[in-house]
C-alpha cells in the first residue's frame, strides 16, 4: 500500500517574503527551513513516500492583523499549491489555508478552494491570534466543512501568551495547543454537531491518547455527559504520526486510537529529514507493531484521500 504523508509543509517564497517582512525568521521556535518543492519529492524518496498532502505551517495567515490583507495572502497560497498539485498530481495534495481568526473569510476561502481548486482538506490552526478552535462563533465554518465532508488538520501555534526561556514552543507547547483545541471540539458538541468532518490531530494528538481520561473526567463534571463516551469521542479524531512514534509515544498512541484512524506524518522540513527519517524507522521498527498495522495505517491515508490515493496508483 502507498504512504501518503498527512504532515509535510511547504514555505512558498512569497510566503517566506511576507514572514521576514512582519519580522518572522521561525516557527514554533525553530528556523524557517528552506524549501522548494523538489526538495520535498527528495525527502520523500528517503522517508518512502510516496505522495504529501502539503501544508503551511503556523503562524499561517495571522502575521497579517487586517482581514481583507490575510484573505489575499489565503488565496495567494492556495493558488499556488494547487498549482504544484496540478504540476504533480501523483505526489502532492493539499490542505488548503485560510483566514483565521477572520470567520467570514475563512468560509468563504474554504468553500473557494474545496469546490473551485479542489483542496484534499484544510489545515486549520489549533489557535489562530488566540482565539482556539472549537471555542463559540465558527458553527458557519463547520457547517461548510461538513457540508462537504472535509478533512481538516489540526495543526498547533504558539501559545497564547509569553514563551518561557530555553522552552521553545515546538518541545511541549506545540502538543497543548493541539489538545486545547481537541478538548474544545468535544466540550463544545462540535464533534457531534458536524461528525462528517475528520480531524486530524498533530503529532499523535498532542497530550489527548496520554490524558483522555482525565480531560473526560472534566468534560463530564462540567456537562453531565458519559465519561465512557467522552472518551470514544476522543478516538474518533485521526492522529499522524508526526515526531510522535518513539518507542514510549507509539504504545500509546497504538492503544487509545481507534482502528483505522492513524496516518503517517513526517512534519518536513520543520523536522529535518533525518529526524523525520529517525521517528519513520522507530515506525516500521518497534517490536510490538504487526505489519497489518503498518498497513493500516498507510491505507487509512489513501481511504481518506483517495484521489491522491488514485493518484498514486
Amino acid at each position: 500500500m502507498s504512504r501518503i504523508d498527512t504532515h509535510h509543509h511547504l514555505v512558498p517564497p512569497f510566503y517566506r517574503a511576507a514572514l521576514r517582512k512582519a519580522g518572522i525568521d521561525e516557527a514554533g521556535g525553530r528556523a524557517l527551513p528552506e524549501w522548494s518543492a523538489e526538495a520535498s519529492l527528495e525527502a520523500m524518496e528517503v522517508l518512502g513516500v510516496d505522495a504529501a498532502i502539503l501544508s503551511v505551517s503556523t503562524p499561517g495567515t495571522t502575521l497579517l492583523s487586517d482581514c481583507a490583507d490575510a484573505a489575499a495572502l489565503s488565496r495567494d497560497l492556495n493558488d499556488y499549491t494547487a498549482d504544484l498539485v496540478a504540476k504533480w498530481p501523483g505526489s502532492f495534495g493539499f490542505f488548503a489555508t485560510v483566514p483565521s481568526p477572520h470567520r467570514a473569510a475563512a468560509v468563504a476561502e474554504s468553500i473557494r478552494a474545496l469546490d473551485e481548486l479542489h483542496a484534499d482538506g484544510m489545515v486549520l490552526l489549533a489557535n489562530s491570534a488566540g482565539v482556539y478552535l472549537g471555542e463559540e462563533g465558527y458553527d458557519e465554518l463547520f457547517a461548510a466543512l461538513d457540508e462537504r465532508s472535509a478533512k481538516v488538520l489540526v495543526h498547533p501555534a504558539d501559545l497564547p501568551g509569553p514563551t518561557i526561556r530555553h522552552l521553545p514552543p515546538f518541545a511541549a507547547d506545540f502538543l497543548l495547543d493541539t489538545t486545547r483545541a481537541a478538548y474544545l471540539l468535544v466540550r463544545n458538541g462540535i464533534r457531534q454537531t458536524y461528525p462528517n468532518i475528520r480531524f486530524i490531530l498533530s503529532h499523535g494528538g498532542g497530550f489527548v491518547p496520554y490524558a483522555s481520561h482525565r480531560m473526560s473526567l472534566a468534560i463530564s463534571a462540567d456537562t453531565g455527559r458519559s465519561v465512557t463516551d467522552i472518551l470514544d469521542e476522543f478516538a474518533t479524531f485521526y492522529f499522524d504520526t508526526a515526531l510522535s512514534s518513539s518507542p514510549t509515544a507509539l504504545p500509546s498512541l497504538l492503544a487509545f486510537a481507534k482502528p483505522g484512524h492513524i496516518t503517517f506524518g513526517s512534519d518536513w522540513p520543520f523536522a529535518p529529514v533525518e529526524v523525520a527519517k529517525w521517528f519513520s524507522t522507530s515506525l516500521e521498527a518497534y517490536p510490538r507493531i504487526a505489519a497489518a498495522v503498518l498497513a493500516a495505517i498507510n491505507e487509512t491515508t489513501a481511504v481518506l484521500f483517495p484521489r491522491v490515493g488514485m493518484a498514486v496508483e
